[in-house]
């Protein structure tokens, strides 16, 4: 199947640093139903500053909602784990990082993968919804095969995530078992994490923030607000601010 450019990954090969010689990568993973593009500036600003990165596209995104209704949790962590397996066989150190779903699977990366991973970054990282009608899913999944979704949550006029305008149902049911078992593993992730947490999002609600804080073993853990953006903020007005703050991060966690 030929991928329109939205879903196209990104991979960029980075620099070895001048000082010692070393080589950083970084991992990005897009959000639930969304597409490569949404992870695309970030990622190509890293590259910018001589990092390697490596923006997969998770099975069943970027193509059609039916397509990933076909796929679950698994399947999108196998994708990450390739991906960080093959910038860990050309970089010294990897930061992972994620958007909404993308920083529930990087989570889960860390805790299983420990010091193979320097550093997490999240941008409005999801693990949970406070949202009583998710209880229905199980059941509702094996009845109708989507719902309408909610895409595009930015504030910045013109700007275009690329997701499904439906929510393939037996891929969300595959998604909350997923958190269970991040949830679970919360204790395990003892890197340091750089979040950013919008403070209006209309996709993710802050009981994911409020959890991963509560639960992670990570004693260096910052937590920003971003006060002129939307879920998406990859996309959104305070993008370069993120940007600007993950490569400060990603050469504190991985200096000498």
């Amino acid at each position: 199947m030929s991928l329109a450019p939205h879903a196209q990954p990104f991979y960029a090969d980075g620099v070895p640093d001048e000082s010692d010689g070393r080589r950083v990568g970084v991992l990005l993973s897009h959000g639930f139903t969304g597409a490569p593009a949404s992870m695309l500036p970030w990622g190509r600003y890293l590259a910018e500053h001589g990092l390697a990165v490596a923006v997969p596209r998770l099975p069943g995104h970027g193509t059609t909602w039916q397509e990933c209704n076909r796929t679950g949790w698994q399947d999108w962590y196998s994708e990450l784990e390739h991906a960080f397996d093959k910038l860990r066989a050309n970089c010294d150190q990897v930061v992972v990082g994620g958007l909404s779903l993308g920083g529930g699977l990087v989570l889960q990366l860390a805790a299983d993968r420990g010091n193979e991973v320097a550093g997490v970054l999240l941008v409005n990282a999801a693990v949970a919804l406070d949202n009583k009608q998710l209880l229905a899913v199980p059941v509702l999944k094996r009845l109708i095969a989507s719902r309408p979704g909610i895409g595009d949550d930015i504030k910045k006029p013109g700007q275009l995530e690329y997701g499904y305008d439906r929510v393939p149902l037996r891929a969300l049911g595959s998604m909350l078992t997923g958190w269970k078992q991040v949830r679970r593993d919360l204790p395990k992730v003892t890197q340091p994490i750089l979040t950013f947490r919008s403070s209006v999002d209309h996709v993710v609600d802050p009981s994911s923030g409020r959890i991963i804080a509560a639960r992670v073993s990570s004693r260096d853990l910052e937590e920003q607000v971003l006060e002129n953006s939307y879920h998406v903020a990859t996309l959104d007005n305070d993008a370069p601010l993120i940007f600007e703050k993950s490569v400060q991060f990603i050469r504190r966690v991985t200096g000498p």
